[in-house]
């Protein structure tokens, strides 16, 4: 098992889940979640959970979310503050329909739309201009994975950002490690890999800043399920998990938070 050095200060960051519907889910999917979820209560309440359903349901979720103590995200926000971009969503509006989170170069969002380094950096800066906390997704596509470039990859998108921030500024982000090829698939990275990645991302950070490395969250996603939540989210480098399809149904997202060692 590949050891971190760091690994001591994994007990300070408390551990975050985040559920991403993509394109799914219907108004009675939510309802069911949100129910099933009030039963649980007192132990997702030893951590944080963030729902980020479509757009078109952040309004619905809104109340919910905040009588139960959970954080509202938005999937993507516009590189642009405002203007004439049809179907685009600004940070200001997200903030406005009561976001506090936003995932900004979702993985599907760099390889399906075709969004830059570039345009990335642009939408973080954004999101964090509107007061939203950007959870800045980083991860490798199948082809760089089998050439062993994996960590220059997200070397390369993380400091795209990193060079336009401040440490402070960057410190009210979260960094979520999704390796491209395993979105979806039910494939995923070794554990062993998953820890030598997300420990290189820490190095990363304390280069920057000391206290950044040491309290910024880093959380892992790709083909998370039931079945592998255990093994894949209490790995000592891992501080939570970006959750896909598994998030959509209560009893599988509750099976994966309640597989979570909370004790640090």
């Amino acid at each position: 098992m590949f050891q971190n050095p760091l690994e001591k200060d994994r007990a300070m960051r408390k551990k975050l889940l985040i559920a991403n519907w993509k394109m799914c889910g219907t108004s009675i999917t939510l309802a069911a979640l949100f129910k099933g979820l009030r039963l649980d209560l007192r132990l997702f309440s030893a951590l944080d959970l963030v729902l980020c359903p479509p757009a078109v349901f952040l309004a619905l979720a809104k109340e919910d979310c905040a009588a139960l103590g959970i954080g509202l995200g938005i999937q993507n926000v516009s590189e642009h503050s405002e203007g004439a971009f049809t179907g685009e969503i600004s940070g200001t509006m997200a903030a406005e329909l009561g976001c506090h989170y936003a995932l900004i170069g979702h993985s599907e969002r760099r390889s399906l739309y075709g969004e830059t380094d570039q345009i990335v950096a642009q939408k973080w800066a954004r999101a964090q201009e509107a007061g939203l906390k950007p959870v800045l997704c980083v991860g490798e596509t199948e082809q760089d994975y089998r050439q062993g470039l994996t960590l220059d990859v997200i070397h390369r998108q993380l400091q795209a950002v990193l060079s336009q921030v401040s440490a402070a500024e960057f410190a009210e982000s979260i960094l979520a490690y999704e390796p491209v090829w395993a979105i979806g698939t039910g494939l995923t990275p070794s554990s062993d890999e998953i820890e030598k990645t997300l420990a290189y991302l820490r190095q990363i950070l304390f280069s920057y800043d000391r206290m950044l490395g040491e309290n910024l969250r880093i959380l892992y996603g790709g083909s998370i399920k039931p079945q592998n939540a255990a093994e894949l989210l209490n790995l000592p480098n891992v501080d939570g998990g970006l959750v896909g399809g598994a998030s959509l149904s209560y009893d599988t997202f509750a099976a994966i938070y309640r597989s979570l060692n909370l004790e640090g």
